[in-house]
């Protein structure tokens, strides 16, 4: 069954590691890393974005494959099905589909605005069980068209959404979602500081964990962040492994390809990343 994510964040937050959140983008993403988490003993968040939701058929259609994908594989390690950067819109949505997790991204609203949905989001989501994560100070990069240009949050405004009862901080310290270029300044630790300072033991997060050096990595540990997102890694490693088999030439046979021997490769790349990046975390056996 799926969990909320407040529990497994508190606990990591508690024992000074990070639980990963991985998106999934159709049913292979979703087995390899429901079957990784299951074989390094590791809590997991499955992100799902709004436009990897559509393209899934809807929030219900993935709610119901990755319930039955929990029963049907046998996994036993917390999971946490979890909207990622979800329009005020796209949380009542998900909230009705049955995901147990939603990120509501009100980082480009007036603090005001954000304050005042975040608040609605909060008792609705306290009133069903389901965790909530905010967001102060946009990401850098794009994904799924959600632009920010990686400004560092004002550690005041984080302390007054974490006061509105969420139940995680995605608080932007100069990070970015995709690649990271070549001149990249790094993570800002001093804002990391002055956001765990406000906000105590919220647990925090950490957004495009993709290409984050794995100092950088273990230093935003060590300051709070409980939470780190991997997605660009996984298209990579997926696109890589999948290329180098049609570019073998395998299962062609003059019938085209299988996709199940198709898409394998990649799946194996995929789980491979995430057992890497469960290590890197410190979250292996803390199911």
């Amino acid at each position: 069954m799926l969990v909320s994510a407040k529990e497994m964040l508190t606990k990591a937050k508690a024992g000074h590691y990070a639980v990963g959140q991985f998106n999934i983008n159709n049913l292979e993403w979703t087995k390899a890393a429901l079957q990784t988490a299951q074989e390094c003993n590791s809590p997991i968040i499955l992100g799902v974005s709004e436009g990897a939701g559509k393209y899934m058929c809807g929030f219900k259609t993935v709610a119901d494959m990755v319930k039955a994908m929990i029963d049907e594989l046998k996994i036993t390690v917390p999971v946490a099905l979890h909207l990622d950067h979800g329009t005020y819109e796209g949380c009542y949505k998900c909230i009705e589909a049955g995901f147990s997790s939603i990120m509501f991204d009100g980082s480009h609203y007036p603090i005001e605005e954000n304050i005042a949905k975040t608040t609605e989001l909060v008792k609705v989501c306290a009133e069903k069980g389901l965790s909530l994560e905010a967001e102060v100070g946009s990401i850098g990069g794009e994904e799924d068209g959600v632009v920010g240009m990686g400004e560092c949050a004002d550690p005041n405004e984080c302390k007054m959404i974490a006061d509105l009862g969420v139940d995680m901080l995605a608080a932007g310290i100069g990070n970015i979602h995709g690649k990271y270029p070549a001149n990249w300044q790094g993570l800002s630790f001093e804002t990391l500081a002055a956001v765990s300072e406000k906000v105590g033991d919220m647990p925090l997060v950490l957004h495009g964990g993709t290409g984050i050096p794995a100092d950088m990595i273990k230093k935003a540990i060590s300051l709070g962040v409980s939470k780190i997102n991997v997605n660009t890694e996984c298209q990579l490693a997926f696109q890589e492994a999948t290329r180098a088999y049609i570019e073998a030439g395998k299962d062609l046979q003059g019938k085209g390809f299988d996709p199940r021997k198709l898409l394998a490769p990649g799946v194996e790349a995929i789980k491979a990343t995430i057992k890497e990046k469960m290590e890197l975390f410190g979250s292996v056996g803390k199911a």
